[in-house]
């Protein structure tokens, strides 16, 4: 082939073109793996709030469970009898009550985990679980901060297993107020998150 054969094909043949620069103002079309693996994550982090709030759940019903039983079994004889004070009689019904509601979403998120079958909309759900943790949490942190003045007094004058048994009541309280309020918190993002339309 000599040199004028050469620049003839040289002219036929199209030059390639480089790719375009990420900044240059196209548009670039994301690959298909990003997407799935974006929505691997959200599900992972779905099923991670799930489980966060079932263990809150079991936190606070374990809680409640021991404070139910600790101060229905405080009685001591005479004056050391939970039953002769309004305030332990209160925190005694209050722990029934969030035992009872702790327990019945225990149980829903047991079987909501192990079906993958929920019994509500999504939507329900995040509003029942969300009104329902701040009625109890609020009904937990005023029954044990009822009991607190009352338990200070007596403890001032007698230290023994009645004023024990009722401070220990009132810490169970406490502590599933803890739970149920950042339980609540979670059901208030997940609440948020919802689209209304």
């Amino acid at each position: 082939m000599t040199d004028a054969n050469a620049h003839k094909v040289a002219d036929v043949l199209p030059e390639p073109t480089p790719p375009p620069a990420a900044g240059n103002g196209e548009r670039q079309v994301p690959e298909i793996s990003t997407g799935v693996s974006e929505i691997v994550r959200r599900w992972k982090r779905e099923d991670l709030v799930k489980r966060g709030c079932l263990i809150l759940h079991g936190l606070a019903l374990v809680f409640s469970l021991i404070a139910f039983i600790v101060m229905a079994s405080n009685t001591h004889g005479d004056w050391k009898d939970f039953d002769k004070y309004e305030e332990y009689r209160y925190v005694l019904a209050i722990a029934i009550l969030s035992s009872i509601y702790t327990g019945f979403q225990v149980l829903r998120q047991i079987q909501e985990l192990s079906t993958g079958k929920e019994s509500f909309s999504r939507q329900r759900l995040a509003l029942i679980g969300f009104v329902g943790d701040q009625v109890v949490a609020y009904f937990l942190l005023s029954a044990a901060s009822s009991a607190v003045p009352l338990t200070n007094r007596m403890r001032e004058n007698n230290d023994n297993i009645f004023t024990d048994s009722s401070v220990a009541a009132i810490s169970m309280e406490f502590l599933a107020f803890f739970a149920l309020a950042v339980s609540a918190l979670i059901s208030g993002h997940k609440l948020s998150n919802k689209s209304y339309i």
